[in-house]
């Protein structure tokens, strides 16, 4: 008998992967942890290693297919095993495709389908659910081809591209309906008080067509990752926005003056950025109620402070973690963000540098920004945007000067926080901020 090795759980709240490339071919010997293939997330890119010694028999998916966690991606004859693993399309599935179609003219395999076991038909994955409501799905009216006839998430792209969607109607299935293995993600897809899960208005999405001389750029399982992400967030959390304004003058001639010095003795350079997250997660321990997520029926306030930070690289974003933020002097968040862009751009992230944040550090100021309205990191209750550092008149003390200006742009979960306690922890932050300068303990 043939084993199956399915898609691991590659970072929390990830609910599936997509196979970037296979590593491996069928008829290739190999060895327990060796890698198969290639898998991408939202979160992060990894190889999936076998946990097996013998020979693949069979790679179930498809490199840039979309499978659940759990679901199977590819069959490995064990070594020593004395049965002989079969293709799926096996004799037993080709008669009977044959006989539907001798007897009843349609397609081969298509009675096998509608006559085959349907026992899975009820039961839906956190992806398939989403999915369903996103795009006004009914899923009763659905033929599933995964296994006991379930529906897969390729089985409902495959309406959403055809353009023949199924109206929802007030027997669709709700999460609070679904099977138990959908239960903390219904907590989670909830958007109001009421309890109502969101459901698109629009019951068929239709997409620009190119015209003559456009160049058509295929998707990247990547790019289709985070799409997912943002989407998820913009449909979940109600998003609001706040700024604030901070004079971090000081700040700027202090860095200047040490910038040189530090690097030569640490060997990474002082950007502003570890400046920004100290002052943030200073003003995190003073407001706890910032670093939470949204989880249904109850709010999880979060022990341990870990700030994600955007890294971008010529064809994604990727937001690493850095954890207990908290404990680290402007040094040592220094050493970590410099570990972690080295990370990134050279393609050696892991899973554990992407799990567990609590708040995100967006330094958008590095591309000029001045202002900016960021997306949340789902499902964390906010993000704070670092803007650019420009030179402004400014009136103090009834004069006119020239100061370094900058703004800071909150976006907030209204579920889970109000202006008032978002205001005072901008409030903070500036305040930090303002006071950093000749004097800052870098260590």
């Amino acid at each position: 008998m043939s084993t199956k090795v399915t898609m691991p759980q590659l970072g929390e709240s990830v609910t599936e992967g997509t196979i970037s490339k296979w590593l491996v071919k069928v008829g290739d010997k190999v060895n327990k942890y060796d890698s198969l293939c290639e898998v991408m997330t939202d979160k992060v890119n990894a190889e999936v290693p076998s946990s097996y010694t013998g020979t693949i028999v069979e790679l179930v998916a498809a490199e840039d297919e979309t499978v659940e966690v759990g679901g199977l991606i590819c069959l490995i004859q064990e070594e020593g095993a004395e049965a002989q693993a079969q293709p799926t399309t096996n004799a037993n599935q080709e008669n009977t495709s044959t006989s539907s179609q001798d007897h009843s003219g349609k397609p081969e395999g298509e009675d096998h389908i509608e006559q085959g076991d349907q026992s899975m038909k009820g039961r839906y994955s956190p992806a398939v659910l989403k999915l369903s409501q996103e795009h006004g799905i009914d899923l009763k009216q659905v033929q599933g081809t995964g296994k006991g006839g379930r529906i897969t998430r390729k089985d409902l792209q495959q309406i959403i591209e055809s353009g023949n969607i199924p109206a929802a109607t007030t027997d669709q299935p709700t999460q609070q309906e679904a099977q138990s293995d959908t239960q903390s993600v219904s907590k989670q897809a909830e958007v109001s008080n009421s309890g109502k899960s969101f459901t698109s208005p629009t019951q068929k999405q239709s997409y620009p067509a190119s015209q003559s001389g456009d160049v058509e750029i295929p998707v990247s399982g990547i790019r289709k990752a985070i799409a997912n992400k943002m989407l998820q967030s913009k449909h979940e959390a109600p998003h609001a926005w706040t700024m604030i304004e901070v004079d971090v003058t000081n700040l700027v001639e202090y860095r200047n003056k040490m910038k040189q010095d530090f690097k030569q003795k640490e060997g990474v350079n002082l950007t502003f950025l570890p400046f920004f997250i100290k002052a943030t997660v200073e003003a995190l321990k003073e407001f706890p109620m910032i670093n939470s997520q949204w989880a249904g029926d109850k709010i999880i306030q979060k022990k341990d402070i870990n700030i994600s930070i955007a890294v971008a690289t010529e064809d994604a974003l990727y937001v690493p973690v850095i954890k207990r933020a908290d404990e680290k002097s402007i040094l040592g968040l220094a050493r970590s963000i410099d570990e972690l862009a080295q990370k990134t751009r050279n393609g050696k992230l892991g899973t554990e540098d992407m799990q567990g944040g609590t708040f995100t550090v967006n330094n958008t100021g590095s591309f000029g920004s001045v202002q900016s309205m960021p997306i949340i990191n789902y499902p964390q209750a906010a993000i704070l945007s670092v803007e650019a550092i420009v030179k402004r008149p400014v009136v103090k003390d009834n004069m006119i000067g020239i100061r370094d200006m900058m703004n800071l742009c909150m976006s907030l979960d209204h579920r889970v926080l109000d202006g008032l306690i978002c205001g005072r922890f901008l409030q903070s932050i500036k305040q930090k901020l303002e006071a950093m300068g000749e004097g800052t303990s870098l260590s």
